[in-house]
């Protein structure tokens, strides 16, 4: 939709104008038969048609160009009255810079900034409103140090309140305490379970270790063997030597 035709100050052009909407065009987009359209109006429209709405021309939304620099020119140097007008502001700025002026409108209607308020308050009050919002929020005056609502002053006992905190704290540090207890219980127990693994796997080298220990021993008692075996045909070699 585009902006109000009655907002403006002076004439304003038939070719500022959404084919569509009537209205001063918003976020302009030109077709190529040059006609002109607010972007959410003729979006809209191509949902249901494909011609434009002016002389049903075959139109695609790809075909949709921004309006060309005059006319941009020209719309933004219209001249129109705040939206906020009703409530008191007699602004009158240009198009271009209207947007930037009603953010900062001080008669805008903007929500109180208090959790479970619903007022809408103008910007230039809020100030005075969040001072006696029954949803406003302070310090216990009685040092307890609990943030609360205005609403809750008559109910508000600081020693049910700490006593309440006191209890949530115990239960989140029992709840601490036991993911602690079960953390270190899963540790240990993994712990466990390696070194009864590391311990099998020692155990398994040390027998693979005496079993090559009594192959060796073997091995040396054969060699002694065989060696007093050569010495015995040395001595009787030598002694048929001598013999001889």
């Amino acid at each position: 939709m585009g902006y109000d035709i009655e907002r403006f100050v002076g004439y304003v052009n038939e070719g500022l104008l959404c084919s569509i909407c009537r209205d001063v065009l918003e976020d302009p987009l030109q077709a190529p038969c040059e006609h002109a359209f607010c972007t959410a109006c003729i979006h809209g429209w191509l949902v249901h048609h494909s011609n434009c709405p002016e002389d049903r021309q075959m139109i695609d939304i790809s075909l949709l160009r921004p309006l060309y620099r005059y006319m941009k020119n020209d719309l933004n140097r219209l001249q129109l009255h705040c939206k906020n007008r009703e409530y008191g502001c007699e602004m009158v700025c240009s198009l271009e810079s209207i947007d930037r002026h009603e953010r900062e409108c001080e008669y805008s209607q903007i929500p109180c900034s208090n959790a479970g308020c619903t007022v809408q308050i103008e910007r230039r009050n809020l100030d005075g409103h969040l001072a006696v919002c029954e949803y406003r929020s302070r310090e216990c005056p009685n040092g307890c140090g609990y943030i609360i609502l205005s609403a809750e002053d008559t109910q508000h006992n600081c020693v049910a309140e700490l006593r309440t905190e006191l209890e949530l704290l115990r239960s989140e540090m029992i709840c601490r305490v036991e993911e602690a207890k079960h953390e270190m219980e899963s540790r240990l127990d993994s712990q466990r379970r390696h070194m009864v693994q590391k311990e099998s796997v020692l155990q398994n080298e040390i027998e693979e270790l005496k079993s090559q220990m009594s192959r060796m021993m073997s091995d040396v008692r054969s060699l002694m063997a065989a060696e007093r075996q050569h010495r015995q045909e040395l001595e009787q070699a030598e002694l048929e030597k001598r013999e001889l």
